[in-house]
């Protein structure tokens, strides 16, 4: 494929992580992007190979099929194919008889010529031509959950007055997939969350973002879920909550029927929205946590605590100590890999319980394991505040002795 439907589908990422002019993107950037990446399609575009795209690198070569398809993947599309088609059906699936027959190469480089010409002239209609100004207040875009809990059904309420042209989207968070078409011509749309969080909801027209909000998911007390798609199996309380600690045994995933194994089950406990914020300039929580099962794929005993917040979350990750070149540590703006950062402080044996803090200090935030700083990192320079927690487990976990605290004074704690 051409540079020029690279540079499209590298302009449609950009409007759908809504970060600003990327040639102002930092190296911090390229590597969230990195994870989120990694996250969504569980392929990994390293951050320099990501500067090379955007052209921060000189590079005169074109991105292997692979980097393609995982772009592709990642704006949305099945692959790169799948976008090809979205541009120019012609040029993502040329004629069979041109291709096939060696014979007619000379053919096919005309063909791809002339198809490029064309799509040339798309791009020049789609994206060289200033859109008709936006008529102030053309736009309204709010939100209303409709119950206290997961799974949660929002009410979107909006208003977009476009051209008979233009295509109007409302997307759940800054994932792509959680994307969907509506009537530009009505005012409501509804949409289910399945899990609970902070979450960055965007009205688009076409690809741009036009109106977007927060909205905040909740969990009536403790969640407890087994990861499943479409639709996570949730636990009742009494399958996750006994005596003092909350915790997911094989046991309970057994009788969902739900195999431990070749790959286990990523298992999840939630509590979102039922303190009062905490800032994050001026905060010290602390927990005990234990990786239960570590058989055959689980080795590595992956653990994360996240500590939600009303913008980007603080994710604290936790592995076997084998294994922390693959953990990610995110501090409520970058993520910071083991791959080119020291993480090896978060590898503990985590079929003991091990104990985890972490503190606002000045300008930083601390992170401990067992008492030890194992890690810095910047504290975010917006505010934000604590506004719920969460634990995944590779496998399965156990937690206890959660304490968060607002300078000295307790806020929430169980356990």
């Amino acid at each position: 494929m051409e540079s020029s439907a690279v540079k499209q589908l590298l302009s449609i990422i950009e409007q759908q992580l809504d970060w600003g002019d990327s040639s102002r993107w930092q190296g911090k950037d390229f590597e969230l992007l990195n994870q989120l990446i990694l996250d969504k399609t569980k392929v990994s575009l390293s951050a320099s190979t990501l500067r090379r795209l955007w052209g921060r690198v000189e590079y005169n070569h074109l991105p292997s099929g692979t980097t393609l398809d995982t772009l592709a993947r990642f704006a949305g599309f099945e692959n790169w194919r799948a976008f090809g088609r979205s541009v120019n059906p012609l040029r993502a699936n040329p004629p069979t008889a041109i291709v096939k027959n060696k014979k007619h190469r000379g053919m096919w480089r005309t063909a791809a010529l002339l198809i490029t010409a064309v799509a040339m002239i798309g791009l020049v209609a789609m994206y060289v031509r200033k859109p008709a100004p936006v008529p102030k207040g053309a736009f309204s875009f709010t939100s209303r959950p409709v119950t206290r809990g997961i799974p949660n059904s929002v009410i979107f309420d909006y208003d977009a007055k476009v051209r008979p042209s233009d295509s109007v989207f409302i997307q759940q968070s800054w994932d792509p997939t959680t994307r969907s078409v509506v009537d530009k011509a009505r005012h409501t749309f509804t949409s289910v969350y399945y899990r609970p969080g902070f979450y960055h909801a965007k009205l688009l027209v076409n690809n741009k973002i036009v109106k977007e909000h927060t909205l905040m998911i909740p969990t009536d007390g403790w969640l407890g879920l087994i990861a499943n798609k479409p639709i996570p199996v949730y636990l009742d309380t009494n399958e996750f909550i006994s005596g003092n600690m909350i915790n997911i045994l094989p046991a309970t995933i057994i009788k969902k029927n739900i195999p431990l194994g070749p790959q286990p089950p990523v298992t999840e406990l939630y509590n979102v929205g039922n303190f009062a914020p905490v800032p994050l300039k001026n905060f010290s929580f602390s927990v005990k946590v234990k990786n239960d099962f570590h058989e055959g794929a689980a080795a590595c005993q992956f653990i994360n605590i996240m500590l939600f917040t009303d913008n980007s979350p603080v994710i604290i990750p936790l592995s076997a100590k084998g294994c922390i070149s693959d953990l990610a540590l995110l501090n409520g703006r970058y993520f910071e890999s083991g791959k080119d950062h020291d993480l090896s402080g978060f590898g503990a044996d985590l079929s003991q319980w091990v104990k985890v803090d972490c503190r606002s200090a000045k300008d930083k935030i601390q992170y401990y394991v067992n008492d030890k700083l194992v890690y810095q990192s910047q504290l975010p320079p917006y505010e934000e505040n604590i506004v719920g927690m969460g634990y995944t487990f590779q496998g399965t976990g156990s937690v206890k002795n959660i304490s968060l605290k607002l300078g000295d004074k307790v806020i929430f704690q169980a356990y």
